[in-house]
């Protein structure tokens, strides 16, 4: 039985305007909220912790899951992605780096990072040497990687299903979730403004302490400081979401971990620092290194400033942490200048030079640096500077 013109045309328009589900806006909201979600899980878990890094290894049941996940929700292809971040890492703020803001500019990632994303990935050269022990079945052979445009085709009709007319917005949401968050914040903002826990050698930043929104990819500079970590948080403040369902699969067998952050342990004073102290100092020198920062800002705060140097002092607080070349050209005239008017700052930012040559000077035998080390705590405690003595007892405490 045929229905009536008017009855087809009604139910055409009822279609459009609530498709098959027919929710109110906020559940549309929510459940736009909750797709995006899943797509920056896939891609932190499955494309980033796991492949690129192989932090985690993951079940069948989720891996198949994220990548068909990633297939109609980005359409991007398991092998490029890796291999661009791979090499993201090994080029990291040279003009090699894929995305890096340093050397292209902020603007251009922000912006364009999923043009830049793109381009890379049509380089056979990038994706031959970076991209190896990516996913190669069926499956990826014959769908995911042939067929790529297809799978966010699939979404569009399944948007357009549930929602009607709306569905288009809704896609247009899901299609824009990744190249803001991923291309343009994490690769951009990550790697230009925010805080650092650690002197990593690049540039990489922590966006904000709370990894919600991004899967917990906001935390950039802890990731490019330990990148073979499934952890991303490393401070009790921080919070990495990703690391939550990774600890969720894990316990029913989903997700095996195979490396966290370092942490350095710390026992009894010994006597004098010996071979098995530079080893506990170069396996954890990020976190000792962020604990001498601590000990700049205590001797910064404990300072008697003179009149007139206030901004010498800020400038201070804000570098005289970092390495050497790390301190904008702008900012070293204000340091020079801080560190010839008050000497015990001085002292700390050239006892830190030295401590960091201990790992950076590789033609120095391990007894030799073991001797160096010594030295080095001996003048530290010698100094009179209270926190030149604090950091040099804890360190003679770090164990292997």
């Amino acid at each position: 039985m045929f229905l009536p013109d008017w009855a087809v045309l009604n139910a055409a328009i009822d279609w459009l305007g609530h498709g098959l589900w027919g929710l109110t806006w906020w559940q549309v909201v929510l459940y736009t909220l909750v797709t995006t979600h899943l797509t920056i899980c896939s891609v932190t878990i499955f494309l980033h912790r796991s492949q690129a890094h192989r932090a985690l290894d993951l079940h069948p049941i989720p891996q198949h899951f994220f990548r068909f996940w990633l297939w109609i929700g980005t359409g991007m292809v398991t092998k490029e992605w890796v291999a661009i971040h791979r090499k993201h890492h090994a080029k990291c703020e040279t003009p090699d780096d894929p995305h890096s803001p340093q050397t292209r500019g902020i603007e251009t990632v922000f912006w364009q990072g999923a043009e830049l994303y793109r381009a890379e990935a049509k380089n056979r050269d990038t994706i031959s040497r970076f991209g190896h022990g990516t996913p190669d079945d069926w499956m990826e052979r014959n769908v995911y990687s042939r067929f790529s445009w297809q799978g966010v085709g699939l979404m569009l009709i399944l948007d357009l299903a549930l929602f009607g007319g709306l569905g288009a917005t809704v896609w247009a949401v899901q299609m824009l979730w990744i190249p803001i968050t991923a291309a343009g914040i994490i690769n951009g903002i990550g790697h230009y403004w925010g805080y650092r826990n650690f002197e990593a050698a690049d540039a990489s930043t922590n966006i904000s302490p709370i990894g919600i929104i991004i899967g917990g990819e906001e935390l950039h500079n802890n990731h490019h400081t330990y990148p073979t970590s499934a952890k991303f948080s490393v401070k009790p403040y921080e919070f990495d979401i990703g690391w939550v369902y990774i600890s969720l699969m894990s316990k029913i067998g989903w997700a095996k971990v195979k490396k966290t952050p370092p942490k350095l342990q710390l026992g009894d004073v010994k006597p004098v620092a010996d071979e098995k102290t530079l080893e506990a100092l170069i396996a954890n020198r990020y976190e000792v290194m962020a604990g001498y920062a601590r000990g700049v800002r205590q001797e910064l705060a404990a300072l008697k400033v003179k009149q007139g140097d206030a901004s010498l002092i800020e400038a201070a607080r804000r570098w005289l942490h970092r390495d050497a070349e790390k301190v904008p050209a702008a900012a070293q005239p204000q340091l020079a200048q801080a560190r010839v008017a008050y000497p015990a700052l001085d002292k700390m930012v050239t006892m830190r030079e030295e401590l960091r040559q201990l790992w950076l000077n590789t033609s120095q035998s391990r007894e030799q640096l073991t001797r160096d080390l010594q030295a080095w705590c001996h003048r530290a405690e010698e100094s009179g500077i209270a926190a030149l003595r604090d950091f040099s007892l804890t360190l003679r405490a770090a164990k292997a």
